[in-house]
């Protein structure tokens, strides 16, 4: 009964592994260089054939999201907490799979746009999604489980927070670091 338990930690482990084989797919090809700048995993699932297993490992990973977001939604909803944002939860949820599909199926060298708009959805909608989640472990009454889950969302919810603001900073950086140099001391 409680083996759904485990489908967050399927899609951890299955997503981590996905995203090591395109990585390393990418390199053994040539398709980034890794002596240069060390790329994002949308630059190495950009180009075929990596691209499949890309698209692929988003694919799996957006299921997943639906049912962990509908089955958290559906845990909230049996513990008494009928409430509007247990309902935008889920929505978030879905919107956050939405993205993760869109991220797999439109590369960053095809559709850029398209591309941005899903990780837009996927990252930030995802980590609203994870304070949603932190709130309603506050909200629901009684607490089911143990004290140190509440905690935990929360330094979590904070961490994907943190890491979400990096990373937003450091594709800046990026950015900056693929511009052609300019020649120093010439007139």
């Amino acid at each position: 009964m409680w083996g759904w338990a485990l489908l967050p930690i399927l899609l951890a482990i299955c997503g981590t592994v996905g995203f090591w084989v395109v990585y390393a797919m990418s390199v053994a090809n040539g398709s980034v260089n890794v002596t240069v700048m060390f790329p994002y995993i949308s630059t190495c699932g950009s180009d075929p054939p990596q691209s499949c297993i890309f698209g692929q490992v988003l694919n799996m990973g957006a299921f997943l999201v639906i049912l962990i977001s509908y089955l958290r939604f559906q845990q909230v909803r049996d513990w008494g907490c009928p409430c509007a944002l247990n309902t935008a939860g889920l929505c978030l949820g879905l919107l956050c799979a939405l993205g993760a599909s869109v991220v797999g199926n439109f590369q960053q060298s095809n559709q850029l746009e398209t591309h941005l708009f899903g990780a837009f959805l996927a990252f930030v909608v995802g980590v609203v999604y994870f304070w949603v989640q932190a709130a309603l472990t506050k909200r629901v009454k009684p607490h089911p489980g143990g004290r140190w889950i509440g905690p935990t969302r929360f330094c979590l919810s904070a961490g994907s927070t943190a890491l979400l603001v990096a990373s937003i900073l450091g594709v800046e950086g990026h950015w900056q670091g693929c511009r052609e140099p300019r020649a120093v001391g010439r007139a």
